[in-house]
């Protein structure tokens, strides 16, 4: 185990954490992460669009439309938040304006996801001829489209201003119009390149990518075991190595995350049953059914700690319960530690691997439902699981039998930590 431990420390963090670091890396991250809010509350418009109560039912069927409208303006158009986003951290890192950087950004990404569509003849209650842009084209099935976009303008930018490809203006010209004048001639390209690349060459960037990298969306993310069992080993992996596991992930699990989440809660809402939507393995299915105090399954470990006979692990067991209860586990993470921590390391890897494949039988055997809104991490468990599988009973239930598996995997790994420390003590 030493050595294994060794191996890890020697290999694998070093490459981990400047993966983590590269700049483009975290620009995504950064950028992806900073639609969240609209996506929560997108979430919110979906339940309440579709709250299980007829008599509540039938008094919003008149507004069902109406309060569809949130949602199509968040989740619906994620991919072009998203762009800006991107592009805005990554300027922020080679310290140009962010503003102009995210502007330009979604320029392109309208040029070359957003083509009009041309509609020739009146359709008497539903549109009139004339030129419009599809927003489902905006959406997180766009995702990779923006991504490409908001790297690639704000690199187009810093190579013309390192190169003083610019316009220079007076010393006395306030900044946000001296930013308007230097970005003229990067504008003038980016426009003309994506505009040549997707209108002149007939190369949509969004398709390419989405054929490309969808084979990777079904293992890490879709409906394969082996895929979502190999994320959630990643993550919990890196978690016992100090190394944010989620987060050294998302620049390759977030993308599609946002995009089978997106496409679950838009299937749900256009009709289709929470039993048959897309994907199984959403970022929800592990937040709720497998991270149950946070990733690893810790509140297990921190119920275990709170009836300690070591004093250290009984007082931090109780200072953990309540961070644990809303899913946050860094005081067990890293006050126990877990971290570096063979011992509690094993169970920490183990549990979520066993509850997921329970999770996801039940899943495909029909018993539980599929994902089909977003709610903030912070939700307890069963609520969250309860609410975001469309109400479902039996999903709540398994957060509690998934609790239980937790409790018995980590039971005989802390009876041989809390000997460690009681001969400490």
């Amino acid at each position: 185990m030493d050595n294994f431990i060794n191996f890890l420390n020697v290999k694998i963090v070093p490459v981990a954490n400047k993966m983590g670091a590269q700049r483009h890396m975290m620009a995504i991250r950064k950028g992806i992460i900073s639609t969240l809010p609209l996506t929560i509350v997108g979430s919110f418009f979906t339940i309440i669009n579709n709250i299980p109560i007829e008599a509540v039912a039938k008094m919003l069927e008149p507004y069902k439309d109406i309060l569809d409208i949130p949602f199509r303006y968040t989740v619906g158009i994620l991919a072009l938040y998203a762009t800006f986003g991107i592009a805005s951290s990554l300027a922020e890192y080679y310290k140009l304006d962010k503003l102009t950087n995210g502007i330009l950004a979604v320029l392109a990404f309208l040029i070359s996801a957003a083509a009009p569509i041309q509609v020739t003849d009146n359709v008497k209650g539903v549109i009139d001829a004339g030129r419009y842009i599809n927003i489902a084209n905006l959406s997180a099935s766009s995702l990779f489209a923006s991504i490409v976009t908001g790297l690639l303008t704000v690199e187009i930018y810093r190579f013309f201003k390192e190169r003083n490809i610019t316009i220079k203006m007076p010393d006395g010209v306030p900044p946000e119009v001296s930013n308007s004048f230097v970005a003229l001639f990067p504008a003038a390209f980016i426009l003309l390149f994506f505009w040549f690349v997707r209108y002149v060459l007939g190369f949509n960037i969004s398709t390419f990518l989405t054929t490309i990298l969808m084979p990777l969306k079904g293992v890490l993310v879709g409906n394969s075991l082996f895929g979502g069992l190999l994320t959630i080993f990643l993550i919990t992996g890196f978690w016992t190595l100090g190394i944010h596991g989620a987060a050294i992930l998302a620049p390759i699990t977030r993308p599609f995350w946002e995009m089978s989440i997106a496409q679950n809660m838009g299937e749900f809402t256009n009709g289709t049953s929470a039993h048959q939507l897309s994907t199984i393995f959403t970022e929800q299915f592990l937040q709720w059914f497998l991270w149950i105090g946070g990733a690893g399954g810790t509140l297990a470990l921190v119920v275990l700690f709170m009836f300690s006979k070591s004093a250290y692990l009984k007082d931090l067991g109780k200072l953990s319960f309540l961070p644990g209860l809303f899913n946050i586990n860094e005081p067990i993470i890293f006050g126990a530690p877990i971290v570096m921590n063979p011992i509690l390391g094993i169970p920490f890897i183990l549990g979520p691997l066993v509850t997921g494949t329970l999770s996801y039988v039940l899943t495909i055997t029909g018993v539980v439902p599929m994902m089909m809104a977003r709610l903030p991490f912070t939700v307890p468990s069963p609520l969250g699981a309860f609410v975001s599988t469309n109400w479902s009973i039996p999903a709540m239930i398994l957060v509690f039998v998934n609790f239980l598996i937790d409790l018995a995997i980590y039971y005989p790994f802390f009876k041989v930590f809390e000997k460690q420390q009681l001969e400490k003590e």
